[in-house]
């Protein structure tokens, strides 16, 4: 297999993604769980994802869609890059393992159907909190605690962020 051809195969379907989390978890792996837009690749989402895959023995990345990341509001350019060039940036790094996209607004679902044993999010979010109407409030919280699984706040790097890279280029 080629590396090109092993990059491809780490960009799966939720039912790919399903068959693959089956296997990990007959082999008894930890698999940790994240998302994000990912729109312009930088320092602070490459040390998040690595700290996130440090977490487990494997790390899944729900990537949102184009049309997910236009809902959230974050500006009428976004996302800069499509996002199957977002899901190919990601797959080539080697501390993610799978990247699946999702349409919803949340990955909620995606959650529920994968049943990660460990759920990350930036430390803009709060892994205690579990008012699911609080922007603090990390998705999947719940289905955590029900199934005896972790919820990780991963220290942010300061001054690294999509908007400021943007900001910077158009000055």
């Amino acid at each position: 297999m080629t590396r090109l051809e092993h990059l491809s195969n780490k960009i799966v379907s939720l039912e790919e993604a399903k068959r693959r989390m089956n296997i990990w978890r007959l082999a008894g792996l930890k698999v940790t769980f994240t998302n994000g837009c990912f729109d312009i690749l930088h320092k602070g989402h490459v040390t998040y994802l690595t700290q996130a895959a440090d977490l487990g023995n494997r790390l899944v990345v729900g990537l949102n869609t184009d049309a997910s990341v236009r809902r959230q509001g974050k500006s009428p350019e976004r996302p800069i890059n499509d996002e199957a060039a977002r899901a190919t940036v990601l797959a080539s790094l080697s501390a993610v393992d799978l990247v699946v996209l999702f349409d919803e607004d949340t990955p909620l679902e995606l959650i529920e159907a994968l049943q990660p044993n460990i759920v990350a999010k930036g430390s803009d979010y709060d892994a205690q909190e579990r008012d699911t109407t609080s922007k603090k409030y990390i998705v999947g919280a719940h289905l955590m605690d029900k199934t005896g699984g972790q919820v990780v706040a991963i220290p942010l790097v300061e001054g690294f962020s999509t908007t400021n890279i943007i900001s910077k280029i158009k000055k």
